[in-house]
């Protein structure tokens, strides 16, 4: 980590171009040609990605747009309404990537689209919309809902190209700064526990594993190798626990366990955010917390 270096810089490292934010060095893409054509596909696999890390239930087609926001407008109870709320987003995204087929559809045999065209208009007005009922939507595990994901189909509709992967770039680094935030948690809480001393390398190696993914993308050909690393580091720090230093209490034995079981719930945060390559800033400090919780707990037990 280097904060010397002003944001945005961009420098080859080891034949790789990377650009600084929040502290770190991130791998930068070739950004494709601005075309509708490639602003479709770029909607297309961000909305797919948006389903895959929001709760279930939100992937209505577009057809049904009219429906869910009629039922989403009737629904009086609020527990309910948030969630009709999160599926009318879910229709609206689908009718605004339906539009946008067509529209490159009609491109494709000669029709010149134009930025005020009527369907774009409307593409614009479905995406902003569902953006604005993205407060609404969780992420699939419950943790606090992933807003920059949620905006992401609209950043991409309403800027170039260039200036979305530019503010994706933002997003990768401070998601970077999240995980070694966890990880530092995770090693001051737990280091000095005889249980998981030596723990500190494992947790190390599952943050720059997550790292690593977070800044890759699916189509990257190194992304077998780097997946894998991932998986494999996250079980490796799962299962670092010496059991011949378990206490014979049975109270001992129960605190040792509430261990183990944060230390999957970090693992477990730093999959989210890694998967969704987006920060989860409360989640992290509510964690962070409860690591240090913990550590006061064990302090007071010992004491």
């Amino acid at each position: 980590m280097d904060n010397n270096v002003p944001e945005g810089t961009k420098q080859l490292i080891e034949g790789r171009e990377r650009v600084f934010y929040s502290g770190y060095w991130v791998k930068t893409y070739k950004v494709p040609e601005d075309t509708l054509q490639a602003k479709r596909k770029l909607i297309g696999a961000l909305t797919r990605r948006l389903f895959n890390h929001v709760e279930h239930g939100l992937n209505i087609p577009g057809s049904r747009l009219n429906e869910a926001r009629k039922s989403y407008e009737d629904e009086t109870d609020e527990t309910r309404r948030r969630v009709k709320g999160a599926m009318l987003a879910g229709a609206l995204f689908n009718r605004a990537a339906d539009i946008f087929t067509k529209l490159v559809e009609l491109q494709s045999v000669g029709i010149e689209i134009q930025s005020d065209n009527a369907l774009m208009r409307e593409c614009g007005r479905c995406l902003q919309e569902a953006l604005g009922l993205g407060r609404l939507v969780l992420h699939r595990s419950g943790e606090e809902g992933i807003d920059e994901l949620w905006g992401e189909p609209f950043k991409a509709f309403s800027i170039p190209l260039e200036d979305f992967y530019e503010s994706r770039y933002v997003k990768i680094g401070m998601t970077l700064r999240d995980i070694d935030l966890i990880a530092n948690g995770i090693v001051a809480s737990f280091e000095p526990l005889p249980c998981f001393r030596g723990i500190e390398p494992r947790v190390r190696d599952f943050a720059l594993a997550a790292q690593i993914k977070t800044e890759t993308l699916r189509t990257d050909p190194d992304i077998f190798d780097i997946w894998t690393s991932f998986v494999t580091a996250s079980e490796r720090l799962y299962a670092h626990f010496h059991s011949d230093a378990m206490p014979d209490n049975a109270e001992e034995q129960h605190l040792v366990e509430d261990g183990r079981l944060l230390i999957q719930q970090g693992r477990d945060l730093v999959s989210y955010i890694t998967r969704a390559r987006t920060p989860m800033p409360k989640s992290t400090t509510e964690y962070i917390e409860r690591c240090k919780a913990y550590a006061e707990r064990c302090a007071r037990r010992a004491g």
